[in-house]
């Protein structure tokens, strides 16, 4: 019988030991960007790359830009862009109406 409670109290202090270690290894490291944060930037990428495309499209139209790929890539990748926000805002809303009619 003493050999099992000296055993339960090795295996409580290693796990102690660990929880310990664990703890001070994610306290030493930086959180990442919170989720309004990823939104953030994620829109300012989006308005980035409108105005990029938009920038090129006027070049092109004045003669400035010769590489008319490089203005239709550029106006799909800001196509693509504003479709994914609106998908996210149009998931996101969604979420919202069913939280709010849920029944408490």
């Amino acid at each position: 019988m003493t050999q099992i409670g000296g055993l339960k109290y090795q295996v409580d202090q290693t796990h102690l030991q660990s929880l310990k270690k664990a703890h001070e290894t994610l306290g030493t490291e930086q959180a990442g960007p919170s989720f309004s944060e990823r939104l953030s930037d994620g829109l300012q990428d989006v308005a980035s790359a409108q105005g990029e495309a938009s920038k090129l499209a006027r070049d092109f139209e004045l003669g400035l830009e010769q590489d008319l790929s490089k203005v239709m890539v550029s106006q799909q990748v800001s196509s693509l862009g504003f479709q994914l926000t609106l998908n996210v805002r149009n998931k996101a809303l969604s979420a919202y109406k069913d939280i709010m009619n849920m029944p408490v």
